[in-house]
């Protein structure tokens, strides 16, 4: 039994070791990367029409963008103009995407993530 904990807390630091040798702009934009993904098949955008329909789910959706704006919001100023300006331009690509989705229209500046 010693050797399996030994064992898992070797993998543990391990990752953390591996971690820590991730620049933080590299692990901001995986994180971001992945909120995209998830928030763009939450808006139906899905490759197959008929996955995407059944995986559409715009309360999700919101949830999802809403983090994602928060995210480049609060790290951009350290991220620099060449890994935010992407960001943002996938960002303000999903919100426009929820808006053609949604049927009933949010007031002008109360959109996921605005």
């Amino acid at each position: 039994m010693g050797n399996e904990a030994d064992s898992a807390s070797d993998r543990t630091n391990s990752a953390a070791r591996d971690i820590a040798d991730v620049p933080a702009v590299e692990v901001v934009t995986t994180v971001a990367v992945h909120l995209m993904s998830a928030a763009a098949i939450k808006c139906g955008l899905a490759e197959d029409e008929a996955t995407a329909s059944q995986q559409q789910d715009l309360a999700e959706a919101r949830i999802l963008i809403t983090a994602l704006a928060g995210l480049i919001k609060a790290s951009a100023p350290d991220l620099g103009s060449a890994h935010a300006g992407p960001l943002r331009d996938g960002l303000k690509s999903l919100q426009t995407a929820f808006r053609e989705a949604s049927e009933v229209p949010d007031p002008p500046g109360h959109g996921p993530g605005e």
